[in-house]
């Protein structure tokens, strides 16, 4: 025996399914678990008695509300430990102002006086052979050290404005290269160079950004290998 809706019942079901797509749309989790559970009752009223909503079924639906709910429960927890993060990385930032560090880059400055900024190297593993080569802005080689081991890690150097010939390198930019092997195999190495903390920036996300004065680009907290 076959029996017909009227529009009234359509009407009821159809409109509680379209204010749960409109709630799921806001993003509002509370309003979306009332239009589920307000489409589940509808369901419910207007079962066929013949062919009613079994209990495992009933159970699904329930359980997907909950799984809804508890998502959107979960957004709201992660977004609120993201921006405390942000928070607590910005705070971290401002605390490296005037303070110099090592970041990624090959740069070495000379002071009038033969002074120079620090440089370092990051290796993946231990090397049992190092070479650190100093070159002036044309390319021309003004120092070479001699090869030595060292471990895995980071390790920061100063040279003392020395070139080759004895004489003290005239001030200006020069650029360290850094080439590490192990067993006779090149490593790969992360050849690091000094720069001071001027400032702190957000970017469009709220992740702090560090102002280096022009000597690089802002780099963000995870660039630093060394606080000097």
């Amino acid at each position: 025996m076959s029996s017909t809706i009227d529009s009234g019942v359509m009407n009821a079901i159809n409109g509680s399914a379209g204010a749960a797509r409109a709630a799921a749309a806001s993003g509002g989790g509370a309003d979306l678990q009332d239009s589920f559970m307000t489409l589940l009752v509808t369901q419910l009223r207007n079962q066929d008695p013949m062919n009613p909503m079994e209990n495992a079924e009933m159970t699904s639906q329930l359980a997907q509300i909950n799984t809804v709910s508890g998502i959107q429960d979960l957004n709201t927890t992660l977004e609120s430990i993201t921006g405390q993060i942000d928070a607590g990385q910005a705070i971290q930032a401002s605390g490296l102002i005037g303070k110099g560090v090592l970041v990624p880059g090959q740069r070495v400055l000379v002071g009038e006086d033969g002074s120079t900024t620090p440089f370092g190297v990051e290796l993946g593993q231990s090397a049992d052979e190092v070479n650190i080569t100093i070159r002036n802005e044309s390319g021309e080689v003004v120092r070479r050290f001699d090869s030595f081991a060292l471990d895995a890690g980071v390790e920061s150097f100063t040279w003392n404005g020395e070139m080759d010939n004895g004489e003290t390198a005239p001030k200006g930019a020069y650029t360290v290269s850094v080439e590490a092997s192990a067993d006779g195999e090149s490593l790969d190495t992360v050849q690091l160079n000094y720069a001071l903390v001027n400032g702190v920036s957000l970017d469009q996300e709220g992740a702090p950004r560090l102002d280096l004065g022009g000597i690089s680009e802002q780099v963000t907290l995870a660039d630093i290998r060394q606080i000097l």
